[in-house]
């Protein structure tokens, strides 16, 4: 991991005055710590910051800055960051989601999102369950886990997050573990700082419903290899990866996406002569 950044602000600058009310023990208690301090690293003013999400214990995360936020709707948090980004390329953005908010009824926002590479951060709080909804399994459940709505496990093979942004064009990936937020700080000061749409999946436990997560910080640990520019040397390593290799696993060179600002200005009179009927 990369030494502790300096800090341009206070992390308090970027709070607000509304008090989380996660679990005790929740995961994204740190995470909120973390993100905070990458702001203040990254030393921008909060009007400078837009933090977006949808819906779940993870998508509280807007409320509990000073920075502007949206809380939108379940699974589109992705295409308005996306479109905030390119009417507002001056602002941050950075979306914050989690397992089952990104990759199930969002999955199919996020595979567009990595492909057209908007330049956006996108932060996913994985603790594989639905936290805010009782514990039900979410893509990325192991198949053999029990629980109430599928006894014995669902049997289904897991989402793969990192190999599926990276295989959709995800211009930066990264996995990191809340309970270190130091470097998860770091993490996500490098990740806005990277042009393009860049992924971070954020290990962060779920100790309500998945006690038995408190054994990741055990078996969390860095990457054995740098990180690479090479997108198939990526992926060999992805499909061996044990699931708790942690840093930059990816740093791709594609351009963002960037509309096309040279067009004539549309006059309103003669856009709505078009469509009369």
């Amino acid at each position: 991991m990369s030494a502790t950044a300096p800090l341009a602000c206070k992390p308090g600058d970027y709070k607000s005055e509304t008090k989380p009310i996660w679990c005790p023990g929740c995961g994204d208690y740190h995470v909120l710590m973390s993100l905070t301090r990458a702001m203040a690293t990254l030393g921008l003013p909060p009007e400078q910051i837009a933090v977006i999400s949808g819906i779940g214990c993870s998508s509280r995360i807007p409320a509990y800055t000073s920075c502007y936020g949206f809380h939108g709707v379940h699974g589109r948090s992705l295409p308005l960051a996306a479109g905030l980004k390119i009417v507002r390329p001056d602002l941050a953005v950075i979306v914050a989601s989690g397992d089952g908010d990104g990759y199930s009824i969002g999955g199919n926002h996020f595979l567009h999102a990595c492909r057209r590479n908007v330049d956006l951060t996108y932060l996913v709080m994985d603790n594989h369950i639905y936290g805010m909804t009782k514990g039900q399994p979410s893509p990325t459940t192991e198949p053999d886990f029990d629980t109430a709505l599928t006894p014995g496990g669902s049997g289904v093979r897991p989402f793969n997050p990192l190999v599926i942004a990276l295989a959709s064009g995800a211009n930066f990936v990264a996995r990191a573990y809340s309970g270190n937020p130091l470097e998860t700080a770091n993490l996500i000061v490098e990740a806005v700082r990277h042009p393009g749409f860049s992924f971070i999946e954020i290990l962060s436990p779920c100790v309500t419903y998945r006690p038995d997560q408190r054994a990741w910080k055990d078996l969390v640990h860095s990457a054995p290899v740098e990180a690479t520019d090479d997108a198939a040397r990526a992926a060999r390593r992805l499909m061996t990866d044990d699931g708790f290799n942690l840093g930059v696993l990816f740093r791709g060179n594609r351009a963002p996406y960037r509309p096309a600002t040279d067009a004539a200005p549309c006059d309103q009179i003669e856009l709505e002569k078009g469509f009369e009927i």
